[in-house]
């Protein structure tokens, strides 16, 4: 069986793990974290990295941030992870979700500025497949009405816009480290801080609300509670498995765009479906290769037929607004164009570090059979 996914394994992560167990700080920002944010901050060009145990947890400090609360309002795409609007549900946020542009499957700038009302505080932004959103119209927007905004980069470590790092142009940006992400260390996420003026606050929220950083750093004779937090710090030995991954990013990034590249050779001549587009303004990580189909029957039909020649390929997000937690903490302003359309028809193919030629030939001779049958 071709696997959907395997998560990323260089080959040092063990002796990398065995060297942290050494130091007597294994818990949130040791050694090796501090490893992961230079790195972070030097390739991101950002004011401040923080490594968190997800991504998820990464927005959750974003709304903290942004003092988003009961009777504020926050833009979105319907068509992301449950977690991009958790994160602001939970601090009682409401959630207005809008459609997407049927090419990147990302956020529609118009429908943004459609939905803005007096209550609205944030825009959170999903670079879907490591494909940018339209930063410069976002950002436009977000400055003529004196909004936050939030990248959702979880797929989109070294894709870029305009030679920008995604996750560096909003003010907040999240990262993911989960296993299916390009680099990882199992469970993991960064929020990346591109406003000054919110870094301390930000180290006061991850540990635990208290000034525990600047006791670290000498500036306090003792830390006390300062606001509120939680522990939103990754383990040092998940950081030292990340930190193999990162001193390698180029070459696995290399190595995934190459099996993206073959997928798309392969592919792009079978009428019936159409692939991925990256506008030409934008660099992406090779995160994902989808297809889309005619329709949610044929795309199940192909997901089997895959599946009955040992492939492993998925479907991906069911649209929030349909879900009854979108119901209940969110409403879908305008027409639903494409959301429902377009996520209906998607189908993922296999794609990791490592996949090797072979396997791809066997993916793409599949599915040009599954449309010769």
């Amino acid at each position: 069986m071709i696997p959907f996914n395997k998560p990323c394994t260089i080959g040092n992560e063990e002796t990398a793990i065995k060297e942290a167990l050494k130091f007597s700080k294994l818990s949130g920002n040791g050694p090796f974290g501090k490893k992961c944010t230079d790195w972070l901050e030097n390739r991101l060009a950002c004011e401040k990295a923080l490594l968190t145990p997800s991504c998820t947890a990464a927005l959750e400090m974003t709304a903290l941030l942004t003092e988003l609360g009961k009777g504020d309002e926050v833009i979105m795409p319907s068509y992301t992870f449950v977690s991009t609007a958790n994160a602001f549900a939970i601090r009682g946020a409401w959630i207005r979700f809008v459609d997407i542009t049927p090419d990147t499957l990302n956020i529609d700038p118009k429908k943004i500025e459609e939905a803005i009302t007096e209550r609205t505080k944030a825009i959170v932004v999903v670079h879907y497949a490591g494909i940018a959103c339209d930063m410069d119209a976002i950002m436009d927007i977000a400055y003529h009405y004196g909004l936050w905004v939030i990248e959702d980069a979880a797929q989109a470590l070294l894709s870029t816009y305009k030679g920008k790092p995604l996750g560096s142009i909003g003010h907040f940006g999240t990262i993911s480290f989960h296993e299916t992400k390009n680099y990882t260390c199992g469970e993991g996420g960064a929020l990346i801080i591109n406003d000054s003026s919110a870094v301390e606050r930000a180290e006061i929220l991850q540990e635990k609300g208290t000034n525990r950083s600047q006791f670290k750093k000498g500036m306090v004779d003792k830390y006390t509670w300062r606001d509120i937090g939680s522990s939103f710090l990754l383990s040092d030995l998940n950081a030292a498995y990340l930190y193999v991954q990162l001193q390698h990013a180029d070459s696995i990034n290399d190595n995934r765009k190459h099996s993206w590249s073959k997928y798309e050779e392969a592919l792009r001549t079978l009428d019936p479906i159409s692939l991925p587009y990256a506008p030409d303004n934008c660099e992406h990580n090779a995160h994902m290769f989808y297809i889309k189909t005619k329709n949610e029957t044929e795309r199940d039909q192909l997901i089997n037929y895959l599946k009955e020649n040992d492939i492993m390929a998925v479907s991906h997000y069911v649209p929030l607004h349909t879900s009854q937690a979108g119901e209940k903490y969110g409403r879908f302003i305008g027409k639903d164009n494409y959301t429902t359309a377009e996520s209906s028809r998607l189908l993922r193919l296999p794609l990791y570090y490592g996949i090797g030629e072979e396997a791809i030939e066997h993916v793409v001779n599949t599915v040009h059979l599954f449309y010769k049958a």
